[in-house]
């Protein structure tokens, strides 16, 4: 499996330059306009989207073919596209806090001698990886069943779910009087990356369900 990890990060180096060169470009559109915290958030979720460009790869080799008749297992194909899009979302929210704390302070958006500003960016970082990994996670059952081309549209539908859900479910909280202490928020911080390791279990299973049922040696 290490060797499908590195294959995916090796050709993913190639665009590093231009991809570093995006976030940088985000930058100066969030953190002066929507803070830190939103850029920080956006990178994660801009670096876990990678793993589509994987998919690509793959695609354009025909390399999913050429595994399948070596020591390569379905099962360590499908397990690796998810370490792979981990180590995206480790990265995405690393560079996003660095550069967002750096670019917070320019802009005066974070009082670096403010405690309370400095340790709120670590806490948004763990944020963004939930979200990043849970987002992310959604689009590679996609990309198993469809392709690269079509699981891109059907990605972005896809996005917009989980956000409406968890909209429509706090939404129904306040309705019925749930009140978001900062236990509470406390609590469902420390509860989110056991969330989102669930949610990643599931979208592993289903991938591999569709992707053990097709027939690539024709």
């Amino acid at each position: 499996m290490k060797s499908l990890i590195l294959k995916d990060l090796y050709n993913i180096g190639h665009n590093a330059k231009s991809m570093f060169f995006m976030l940088l470009v985000f930058a100066f559109i969030f953190v002066p306009f929507s803070g830190p915290e939103a850029y920080i958030i956006a990178s994660g979720i801009l670096c876990s989207m990678m793993v589509m460009t994987t998919f690509s790869f793959d695609d354009n080799s025909k390399w999913m073919k050429y595994a399948m008749v070596t020591p390569v297992t379905k099962k360590d194909l499908v397990a690796s596209k998810f370490i792979v899009l981990l180590i995206f979302s480790i990265i995405g929210v690393v560079i996003g806090l660095v550069i967002g704390f750096i670019g917070g302070i320019i802009v005066r958006k974070v009082d670096y001698s403010n405690m309370s500003d400095v340790l709120t960016l670590p806490v948004v970082a763990v944020v963004g990886f939930v979200i990043a990994e849970i987002l992310g996670s959604m689009s590679i059952p996609l990309l198993f069943k469809f392709g690269t081309e079509k699981a891109r549209t059907l990605s972005l539908v896809s996005f917009i779910i989980p956000a409406v859900i968890c909209f429509g479910v706090y939404e129904i909280l306040i309705f019925f009087g749930v009140s978001f202490t900062d236990q509470l928020k406390f609590i469902l911080l420390c509860c989110s990356p056991v969330i989102a390791l669930v949610w990643n279990l599931m979208m592993y299973k289903i991938s591999y369900a569709i992707f053990s049922k097709k027939e690539l040696l024709y």
